[in-house]
């Protein structure tokens, strides 16, 4: 596999070299979440590497950095690069998670992954409903219409539902939760996407979403809260249909599997 520093990519602003090492990062913390690469073990020398891939030396260091400013792995001079215990990855980041899920995502990770959101997001629901203002209730509504018309079946339609389940955050005042943002809407994101990899959804989410905004416009905090605790538990079971489906079926590729949703 050859990675083309001057080959064309989405974000054409970040220049060449970003894009190279972030695609590097990209390969090495695929294999390292998909379990090519087990904790303990040392990946291959810059140079052995770089030789491989047809890549500048520069470019590998680039994005080993990347890697250990997300946990997973850490660098020692005549040690090499050594990938982490499990417990040191940031598992939270929106990259570490983009990696989890571009192979088979672990279900035991899936898992926690709801369970976190079915901690979080009924709270955030039931803050939302006492302390939401006009703005707050705009974006959630405007996150809606936009679900509405795209469908959770494009790229625009999944980020609408990460701005909806953002807005909600947001509307709590608190910011810790806001922190969690990010990680809340990538945790969205990929399992929205990978619940249609190999089907259709089983049924249309939005009017559960609807149910939970109902809910926080009326300023209702028990009935958002137990809105959104449905709404995540639903969606936890089309993620358990969709695995056992995927059971049946060959391996996706990664590349196949960045296109699904």
């Amino acid at each position: 596999m050859k990675l083309d520093e001057t080959s064309k990519k989405p974000d054409e602003t970040r220049g060449p070299g970003r894009r190279l090492h972030g695609a590097i990062a990209h390969r090495l913390g695929t294999d390292i979440l998909s379990g090519k690469y087990a904790p303990g073990d040392v990946l291959s020398g810059e140079v052995a590497f770089a030789e491989e891939l047809k890549v500048s030396r520069s470019a590998y260091r680039e994005a080993i950095q990347v890697l250990t400013a997300k946990g997973l792995v850490a660098s020692r001079p005549k040690a090499g690069t050594r990938v982490l215990p499990r417990d040191r990855w940031n598992l939270l980041d929106p990259d570490v998670l983009g990696w989890a899920f571009a192979g088979e995502p672990d279900i035991e990770f899936v898992r926690s992954l709801f369970e976190l959101r079915a901690i979080v997001e009924p709270a955030a629901a039931r803050f939302a409903a006492a302390r939401r203002d006009k703005d707050d209730l705009k974006a959630m509504k405007e996150a809606l219409t936009a679900m509405r018309r795209h469908t959770l079946t494009t790229d625009a339609g999944r980020a609408a539902d990460r701005d909806f389940h953002n807005a909600i955050l947001a509307a709590t005042r608190n910011d810790a939760l806001k922190v969690l943002s990010a990680s809340i809407g990538a945790a969205v994101n990929w399992t929205t996407q990978f619940k249609q990899r190999s089907r259709a959804l089983p049924r249309n989410p939005i009017p559960d979403h609807v149910r939970v905004y109902d809910a926080i416009v009326s300023g209702d905090g028990a009935a958002a809260a137990e809105a959104m605790n449905v709404l995540v538990d639903l969606a936890l079971e089309d993620t358990r249909s969709a695995i056992e489906d995927r059971d049946s079926l060959p391996p996706v590729g990664a590349s196949d599997a960045l296109t699904g949703s």
